[in-house]
């Protein structure tokens, strides 16, 4: 974990020694040096003994990993590209718990080699948030169907794989689906 203790520290003008006395029970300078060094690890009960002795919250204590963002040159609408009217920028994709990847070997429907689909993981529960959209299916003996779901029956799911000419397939209670929810596609 990343700490911004001693930046705190330096700017509440306290030394090692100060922050350690006003820690409850009270620690060594050189324990607190160590953690603000990295050189021990930060664990809660250190993050908010540390916070409380230096008059702020646990959570301006710890930094995260810097996100680039991205500044945003034009909107490209029916007309042509435009000029922003006001400064905006855009945050590349970050995968979230509980995703799953396509990997587009050869074009298919709508996708074409190189493409990435990023799919959300959903339990039974939440198959029928995903009617319409692209979703990948397991089957048995380690086998997928990945198609657009069109409908659902009690625990039966009804598919249109990719592709022209494809034929309906139904699923039986699947243990879960993954609902394709971004595309990542080199130029």
């Amino acid at each position: 974990m990343i700490t911004a203790i001693r930046e705190v520290r330096r700017a509440k003008g306290l030394t090692l020694e100060e922050v350690a006395e006003r820690c409850v029970p009270p620690t060594t300078a050189q324990t607190i040096g160590r953690l603000e060094m990295g050189t021990r690890t930060v664990s809660v009960g250190w993050l908010n003994r540390i916070a409380a002795a230096l008059g702020v919250d646990a959570a301006d204590l710890v930094k995260l990993p810097e996100r680039p963002e991205i500044p945003v040159a034009a909107l490209l609408e029916s007309s042509g590209a435009q000029a922003p009217t006001r400064t905006a920028v855009v945050v590349p994709p970050h995968a979230e718990p509980g995703m799953v990847a396509v990997s587009v070997v050869a074009g298919i429907g709508d996708y074409r080699a190189g493409d990435e689909i990023w799919c959300r993981m959903l339990a039974p529960e939440g198959f029928a948030g995903a009617l319409n959209r692209d979703v990948l299916v397991p089957r048995p003996a380690g086998r997928f169907l990945f198609g657009r779901l069109i409908g659902r029956e009690g625990d039966r799911l009804h598919l249109l794989p990719l592709g022209q000419g494809a034929r309906q397939q139904v699923v039986a209670d699947p243990p879960w689906i993954a609902e394709a929810i971004r595309l990542v596609r080199p130029l």
